[in-house]
């Protein structure tokens, strides 16, 4: 199946500086007409008019669905004029942003702990965006893609107890491969991010010793490797090493023709990381999603379901704390996760599954000013 090209270079963008971001966002808005609107009192008798709407909005975090997201801002933009800066800064970035709220909304892959929600200053949503997929890659010489990789040779890598590419524990799953007696060479990320969450998410439901030893976050204590910071900074230091391993981003791995290597997923299946494998993993979601809408769906059970995946999401406050702003932010949502939808596939994201669309809806219509909602409807 051939993969339609991306409309964008998968690097990290950054439209305000973050340490600059709280500073600079009351000003930038204040010059958009944005922060200094004040909903006026109706005459009495009278309805109340609709909100009046800000014009930029600020966001920090998750690289993981930035493709989609800079594709989402552009469009957003040409349509309604709302112009929406975001910082690709990871997950961990964008939670600590949003408590802060130094920013309009936060965006992560890995859900908030409920310690990281109980120390935010109000009641924070979590919003599914989509589900995308984290691949491995790796750069071993001589050797072409259809790496295949069961669940224990992954965790044995990242642990360090796999440390040659010839190991029987590699070697048993591809044969006819000529693999080397090359050393292996771990890459993770260094930053903060929801893409590392999501992969240690995996490594702690299929391998005891890992999740003993290491557990899952969005930053963890590595057993060994070398650290790149985001997706690019992984890939980088994978192409550049011998016998490297790593992980990063379906996109982001087609976009710069990455080799990615074939998971054995829960089923015993070997699987290739695609939109269908990944929608395939995300098909039970919605029947045990709790009320919150924070789940994992890694080591998902099904034939066709691809072991490494997760839903993505944007952070906001129930109770926003500006009408203008949060009623252009509650249209923005809206929008995304309708229209926006409608372009994840081309940049190899699945889209949400309609039960889960209809529980973001509901999520979307309790974002309320002065406990009024901003969404009508």
């Amino acid at each position: 199946m051939s993969t339609p090209p991306l409309p964008y270079r998968l690097t990290r963008r950054t439209f305000l500086p973050a340490a600059g971001l709280a500073a600079a966002g009351p000003v930038l808005l204040a010059a958009c007409g944005g922060s200094t609107t004040t909903p006026v009192s109706p005459p009495a008798g009278t309805s109340p008019a609709a909100p009046a709407q800000a014009t930029t909005l600020t966001g920090a975090g998750a690289t993981f669905p930035y493709p989609l997201y800079s594709k989402w801002f552009d469009v957003y933009q040409q349509k309604t004029g709302v112009k929406i800066n975001y910082q690709s800064i990871g997950s961990g970035g964008g939670i600590q942003q949003i408590t802060q709220r130094t920013v309009d909304f936060g965006a992560s892959d890995a859900p908030m702990t409920d310690e990281q929600l109980a120390a935010a200053p109000g009641p924070l949503l979590h919003i599914p965006t989509v589900i995308g997929a984290v691949v491995v890659t790796y750069n071993v010489p001589g050797l072409g893609p259809g790496l295949k990789l069961t669940p224990e040779a992954l965790a044995g890598i990242f642990l360090g107890e796999v440390q040659k590419w010839n190991d029987p524990r590699i070697a048993q799953n591809n044969p006819g491969m000529g693999l080397p007696a090359t050393d292996i060479a771990v890459v993770h990320r260094s930053d903060g991010s929801g893409t590392t969450n999501i992969f240690t998410d995996y490594l702690s439901a299929v391998s005891a010793a890992w999740k003993s030893r290491v557990g899952k976050g969005t930053s963890v204590d590595w057993p060994v490797g070398l650290g790149g910071k985001g997706n690019e900074g992984v890939a980088g230091q994978v192409q550049q090493t011998p016998g490297a391993i790593g992980y990063v981003e379906l996109a982001y791995a087609v976009q710069n023709k990455l080799p990615v290597a074939t998971l054995k997923n829960q089923a015993g299946e070997l699987v290739d990381p695609t939109v269908e494998s990944t929608t395939a993993a995300a098909a039970g979601a919605a029947a045990s999603m709790p009320d919150d809408l924070r789940v994992s769906i890694v080591n998902a059970p099904g034939p066709r379901s691809y072991p490494i995946a997760g839903f993505t999401y944007l952070l906001v406050y129930r109770e926003q704390a500006d009408a203008a702003k949060g009623k252009t932010l509650v249209d923005f949502l809206w929008w995304a996760l309708h229209d926006g939808e409608a372009f994840a596939r081309d940049l190899l994201y699945a889209p949400l599954p309609a039960e889960v669309v209809r529980k973001a809806e509901a999520k979307i219509k309790s974002i309320t000013f002065q406990g009024k909602p901003l969404r009508a409807g």
